[in-house]
């Protein structure tokens, strides 16, 4: 039975036939999407302007207080203090941009974050910040499991979906800054 207040969650054929136009992004210069925090386990707030931190991630966020279990005392994961995904995947799984947040990371970016484009050590500049991506697998959870369904879970844990990195990658802070809404997101050139 539908509920009209639950939507829609995409097939696993849906998904294949949309992602053509979501893996149109650009590959050097893009552009910061949304910002979201997550002050308490289940609340997303919104952001234009947020405040990059190299010790605590997304000011007012809570990963600093997480438990990882990556890390042997369980101390939150240095290498996935900021978690960036692609703003077209999300919007091709998710829908409404409301519903971008649900998945649980901070940045959502129109960049191609796949591995050949964004290798672990790749750094970003967006607003007065630098983050730098690691080699800290990002991968759909039980909640990203409940909120899209089976099939988005699949599609983005696939091989396919891990090379392209269509669940998104952890980051760190390597300088602290202000970003806002609409920044430009570039490759930083070594």
């Amino acid at each position: 039975m539908f509920d009209a207040d639950t939507p829609r969650q995409l097939s696993l054929e849906e998904l294949e036939a949309a992602l053509p136009a979501a893996l149109q992004s650009p590959k050097d210069e893009g552009t910061l999407e949304l910002i979201v925090r997550r002050p308490a386990v289940g609340r997303r707030d919104v952001l234009d302007a947020g405040e990059l931190d190299a010790t605590t991630g997304l000011v007012g966020d809570t990963w600093n207080i997480r438990h990882s279990r990556r890390t042997t005392d369980g101390s939150p994961h240095p290498d996935m203090q900021i978690n960036v995904m692609n703003s077209r995947v999300i919007a091709m799984i998710a829908g409404e941009k409301t519903r971008w947040g649900l998945a649980g990371d901070q940045l959502y970016v129109d960049l191609d974050i796949s591995e050949a484009n964004l290798p672990p050590g790749t750094r970003l500049a967006i607003g007065a910040a630098v983050i730098e991506v690691t080699a800290q697998p990002h991968t759909g959870c039980a909640k990203f499991l409940q909120r899209f369904g089976a099939d988005a879970t699949s599609f983005v844990n696939s091989p396919r979906g891990r090379e392209l990195n269509l669940r998104g990658i952890n980051a760190r802070v390597v300088i602290p800054g202000r970003i806002q809404t609409g920044d430009t997101v570039r490759k930083v050139r070594s």
